[in-house]
């Protein structure tokens, strides 16, 4: 763990949710839930150190983009650092509530995947659901928003979302509900390949 990323716990816990980074093992089933078999726009809200996004840069197409919407200066800061050769991240100094506006800056229609692991529990309604809408509006059809959190109470409000499974990741400290909301591409009713879950737990209650 980062001396920046205990920092930061100390001092933000509610907004950091965890006290240490994503296991490796959670990180590669997070990443293993998009298909990057082809170039994809994918953005990710509260990277923080990066451990989720140096995975998605290290496996998806060349062809790819990969935007990082981080809130915390230093963070943002850490992760321009980071990526600072890879033309294809780009880091965004903002709240992810800023996706279709970048999206548009940026000449891009939509996104193929949205990865999250902000605590949305600690958002207030009317905010989540703002969120929720403009990521569901963001995400191209048969695109996924993919999110790790500790509860999943989350699902009872992503009714936007044609279809959604989870999956309760052990392997992390503290234990992970794993979530991929998908939008239905109707020619053909289905998301991209990934998005199915390697392992397909319904849950339908909150944490």
């Amino acid at each position: 763990m980062s001396v920046l990323f205990f920092k930061r716990f100390l001092q933000r816990p509610f907004q950091v949710a965890s006290i240490i980074p994503s296991s490796k093992a959670l990180v590669e089933r997070v990443a293993s839930k998009m298909d990057f078999s082809k170039p994809r726009v994918i953005a990710e809200y509260g990277p923080g150190e990066g451990v989720h996004s140096r995975e998605i840069a290290r496996r998806m197409h060349p062809g790819s983009t990969l935007l990082l919407f981080e809130l915390d200066p230093d963070f943002s800061r850490d992760l321009e650092r980071q990526f600072v050769d890879n033309p294809r991240v780009q880091v965004v100094h903002g709240d992810a509530a800023q996706l279709p506006a970048e999206l548009q800056r940026r000449g891009i229609k939509l996104c193929d995947y949205v990865l999250s692991g902000i605590p949305f529990s600690i958002l207030d309604i009317e905010k989540k659901r703002a969120l929720l809408q403009k990521t569901y509006d963001a995400i191209a059809p048969g695109g996924s928003f993919i999110i790790y959190q500790v509860t999943n109470e989350l699902r009872q409000h992503a009714t936007l979302f044609q279809h959604g499974e989870s999956e309760y990741f052990l392997q992390n400290i503290p234990p992970m509900f794993v979530t991929v909301f998908n939008k239905v591409n109707t020619r053909n009713g289905y998301g991209h390949p990934a998005a199915k879950p390697v392992m397909r737990v319904p849950v339908n209650h909150a944490a």
